[in-house]
């Protein structure tokens, strides 16, 4: 339980963040600390579990092969205390950070959000399950990146970190989705185990390529290193949290995860090696040359998961340790480094390094937390980044690839020396700083505190690493290689070697470097602009978006038929292309004798369509009265095979959207047929209209047969015997129809539902903006005709006129077709009806009560809110759904009971019963929003005529 809630704890303390006021910075930056502490010592109180190996597991039932399955083992226990103590420091450092004009509960409940799906990225135990917390991060990174959004610096990061991502993470689920195949499964237990097998596999090197990009372009390496400066744009507690702790780091903890079964090959050497150098050696070579502080750390960024990234594609389990050991190092000085250039920013208004010097006397604490935090970036002795590069260093002296390696090695880590030096120089040393927009001074204490305790994290990890975190690696480096686990030391001196010489050449090296780019004043480094990847990324947005509107003039068009002929032409070919190297055939199956009524409907309904598409330019109203007739001869048609729960549902979606096309018709401009005219224009257009006639009768005849080449055949075992054989043991229902849709097939009903949901909102906001054509306006001529009446008062209990007869009759019908509704809701799982119907039926209720009370009398009285109804109904099914698990059931599953009331007797209960009735929920409310929506078209008065007078009429 204790894994649940370290993941959902974030995602409920974002909803509540979102809902608190904008003026109540303290109380989110008091919930979203609390949130990261819980989380933080629920991870602490696992320790034990986890320690030599252990794992810890909880998987709720969700779907056959995909259970949501959480799985903590050393290695996961390690990144997931990393992203909750770091998350609570960043939310200390961001109450301070933050100005009072922020929207702050945006802030924090996106942050949350973020820290939620890392966590969840971190303990999946399922492949799937953790590809979808992957493009969560994208998304809450997204936001978060673009928070000031009113910047176009920020969304333009924003979006360029989300394309990369987001892409990089649709490769990853293609490479999990063969992984698994390979494998058998997707739990990550039995994936890890199957290294051998994937290897082996001829699809090894595509899986290994997909999941490289998820990897890399997360982790922002080359060549999609480019995001990570841009994303700069965004608050510097986000950069602290996001950009040097957590999200980049998901990259290589899905390399290292991945690390016992695609690693071992020259592939993966190629692969992720290369790739981590050039970044390693680019990104510190670009690094010395930023004017921005915080464009001075993404690339030094970019250049030490560089190093990681190499580390873990040496193929040696020594490296692998090495790797996991700088991930927590790097986590600590630079999330440091970002918070002091952010107090710089805070407290200068500036964080460019031309204009910043000599800030040591004013900030003299914020001055010497950088410095150490800089020094151990640098590798300076008795700081922990010193430890983990001497094991880089001396990893690539003894890997099997020696000879450039360390040569590169070392030129990263002079380049590393000389951008930390130039990072603290130029800040903090110097002449006094003028013309600053703020005269620096120190930050608030509680600011420092976040960076002081990292700074002390730095120097107790690199004075005593075999205490601090030697314990918590070696459970990390267990759970990834189990017995293969090599023998290391953390000790701090190895004696005199070659790593400890590299690592003073770097240091030398580095100092002789930063002088010499003083002595040239260099601003600008060779090469460095000529291969900018933000150009890259937007000639190629830009040339993917002038190929889409070149090809989008030849393929579309802003005419609905136009596009219909491409789609139904597409269609009959795709159809085509399976059946032209085996021919057609029909099948030998005899023919039933034909019956001259049910041939006499089909003929009533294709002349009723053939009627409806040839009067639908200048006769909408005929047409669709046409179009009902075809409706209806479908709804008779499934009544004649036996189907009535298929004809009960459609003949109350054709009620249904008859009546509501028809109010919508009401507002479109009319189309005037101009008779007698001739000339090429009326060639043109005969000619058009006999070409989709030809295409629209041949793709028609080509269904018609190739659906009676189906059904002559002898059908083949399908799956609809399983459902009529068990729909009453499992689904404890009687009607076969309804069962499939609330129990075998619930979660595509879920599905279907959450997207109608969403079409209505849609819909009800597009037609909120909408406001019909001028000619559309005018009443209409009927409406004209009547006797002129009152303006509709709400208080009168009968509309005046001619309308005031049919609103008492549904008024009274109104309750009966409530308690009809009610009934096939009821009924819906042993006989004909379901909250689909049920809901369709109350909603022609509800119409009918707008078109003839109109809109003002019932919406004075009207108690329905629809959009609370969406809310509640899909509230409503989904919990019929979580229900399930808490009897350790799938998700979904249906669960029966019965339960003993006195002078009742036995009532059987089922959990298909709320399911439905969200069902029922939802169709009413998506239906009658749209209602509303097309309703208060005639409230609107902006562009309305006014009314003609009586005397103006008779005048007419």
């Amino acid at each position: 339980m204790s894994l649940i809630l370290i993941v959902l704890l974030p995602f409920i303390g974002s909803l509540l963040a979102a809902c608190m006021p904008s003026n109540a910075r303290n109380a989110e930056a008091w919930l979203a600390g609390g949130v990261a502490v819980v989380c933080a010592a629920l991870v602490i109180s696992l320790q034990s579990q986890v320690a030599n190996g252990g794992v810890v597991r909880h998987a709720l039932p969700w779907i056959a092969g995909l259970d949501f399955s959480l799985r903590l083992d050393g290695y996961a226990w390690l990144f997931a205390l990393l992203v909750a103590v770091m998350g609570g420091l960043v939310v200390l450092y961001a109450r301070y950070y933050m100005s009072p004009d922020d929207p702050v509960p945006r802030f924090f409940s996106f942050f949350l959000a973020f820290m939620g799906s890392m966590l969840g990225v971190v303990l999946s135990g399922n492949l799937i399950q953790l590809v979808m917390f992957w493009e969560l991060t994208s998304l809450a990174s997204f936001m978060l990146i673009a928070y000031w959004n009113h910047r176009i610096d920020a969304r333009r990061g924003a979006r360029m970190a989300l394309i990369v991502t987001a892409t990089g993470g649709l490769c990853l689920l293609a490479g999990v989705l063969m992984l698994g195949q390979v494998v058998g499964s997707y739990d990550l237990d039995r994936v890890l185990v199957a290294g051998d097998r994937v290897r082996a596999h001829a699809w090894y090197p595509v899986i290994l390529a997909l999941i490289a990009l998820g990897a890399l372009t997360k982790s922002a390496q080359f060549p999609f290193h480019f995001w990570l400066p841009h994303a700069m744009a965004a608050p510097t507690p986000v950069s602290a949290y996001l950009h040097s702790a957590t999200m980049v780091k998901a990259g290589v903890f899905l390399l290292a995860r991945f690390w016992p079964v695609l690693s071992g090959s020259e592939e993966w050497f190629w692969l992720i090696g290369g790739a981590g150098l050039c970044s390693l050696v680019l990104g510190a070579y670009a690094a010395m040359f930023q004017r921005d502080m915080k464009g001075v750390l993404a690339y030094s960024t970019i250049s030490h998961l560089g190093l990681i990234t190499l580390l873990l594609g040496m193929n040696s389990p020594l490296a692998l340790v090495a790797a996991v050991f700088h991930i927590v190092n790097h986590a600590t000085f630079k999330a440091s480094l970002f918070m002091a250039a952010g107090i710089v920013d805070h407290e200068t208004g500036t964080r460019d390094l031309t204009r910043l010097s000599g800030l040591a006397r004013a900030m003299p604490i914020t001055a010497t937390l950088a410095m150490v935090a800089a020094a151990s970036m640098a590798g300076v002795p008795l700081l922990n980044g010193f430890l983990s590069k001497e094991m880089f260093f001396a990893e690539t002296v003894f890997t099997a690839h020696s000879g450039w390696l360390p040569v590169a090695a070392v030129i990263a880590g002079i380049f590393s020396v000389a951008y930390s030096l130039r990072f603290i120089l130029q800040v903090f040393y110097g002449p006094a700083p003028h013309d600053l927009p703020r005269a620096p001074h120190e930050p608030p204490r509680w600011m420092l505190v976040p960076s002081a305790l990292l700074v002390l994290a730095c120097l107790l990890v690199g004075i005593l690493p075999g205490l601090t975190v030697g314990p918590f690696l070696d459970n990390a480096a267990q759970a990834i290689l189990g017995v293969d686990k090599p023998a290391y030391s953390l000790a701090i001196w190895h004696g005199f070697n070659l790593p400890l010489l590299m690592s003073l050449v770097a240091l030398v090296g580095g100092v002789l470097l930063y002088l010499w780019l003083q002595w040239r004043q260099a601003s600008g480094g060779i090469l460095i602009y000529r291969f900018d990847g933000k150009r890259a990324f937007e000639f190629v947005m830009a040339t993917s978006m002038s190929a889409a509107d070149h090809l989008m003039r030849y393929v579309s068009s802003r005419r609905l038929q136009v596009q219909l002929l491409l789609l139904v032409c597409a269609a009959f070919i795709a159809a085509l292309i399976p059946l032209w190297p085996h021919g057609f055939r029909f099948g030998d199956k005899p023919l039933a004798p034909l019956d001259p009524v049910f041939a006499l409907l089909w003929l009533s309904g294709a002349a009723c369509a053939v009627g409806a598409a040839h009067q639908a330019k200048y006769h909408r109203l005929v047409a669709l009265i046409l179009a009902g007739g075809a409706g209806l001869a479908t709804c008779l048609t499934f009544a004649w095979f036996s189907a009535p729960d298929l004809a009960l549902t459609q003949i109350t979606v054709e009620v249904v959207t008859v009546v509501l096309i028809l109010l919508g018709l009401r507002w479109l401009p009319r189309r005037i047929e101009q008779p007698g005219q001739a000339g090429a224009g009326s060639v043109i257009a005969y000619s058009r209209r006999l070409r989709d006639f030809g295409i629209a009768a041949l793709v028609g005849c080509g269904m018609a047969g190739l659906t009676f080449a189906v059904m002559s055949r002898t059908a083949i075992e399908g799956i609809a015997p399983f459902f009529i054989r068990e729909s009453l043991p499992q689904g404890g229902g009687l009607n076969v129809v309804n069962v499939i849709l609330v129990d075998f097939r619930g979660f595509d009903t879920l599905g279907e539902i959450t997207v109608l949901g969403i079409v209505a909102l849609t819909v009800y906001a597009l037609l909120r903006r909408f406001r019909p054509a001028p000619e559309s306006v005018a009443p209409p001529q009927q409406q004209l005709d009547q006797p002129m009446m009152a303006a509709p008062n709400p208080d009168a209990a009968l509309p005046a006129g001619y309308l005031m007869v049919p609103t008492v009759l549904v008024r009274l019908i109104m309750p009966v077709a409530a308690l009809v509704s009610l009934y096939f809701l009821l009924r819906g799982h042993n006989a004909p009806g379901g909250g689909f119907v049920g809901g369709l039926i109350l909603s022609t209720a509800v119409i009918l009560q707008y078109m003839f009370g109109g809109i003002v009398w019932v919406e004075s009285r009207s108690r329905l809110h629809p959009q609370y109804w969406i809310a509640i109904g899909l509230l409503a099914a989904g919990s019929a759904g979580i229900g399930s698990w808490f009897a350790a059931r799938p998700f979904l599953t249906s669960l029966a009971g019965d339960l003993y009331l006195p002078l009742i007797g036995a009532v059987h209960l089922s959990s298909v019963l709320p399911f439905d009735i969200g069902v029922y929920m939802l169709v009413v409310g998506a239906t009658t929003l749209v209602l509303v929506a097309l309703a208060h078209q005639s409230l609107r008065t902006q562009h309305r005529k006014p009314l003609p007078t009586q005397q103006e009429r008779q005048a007419d």
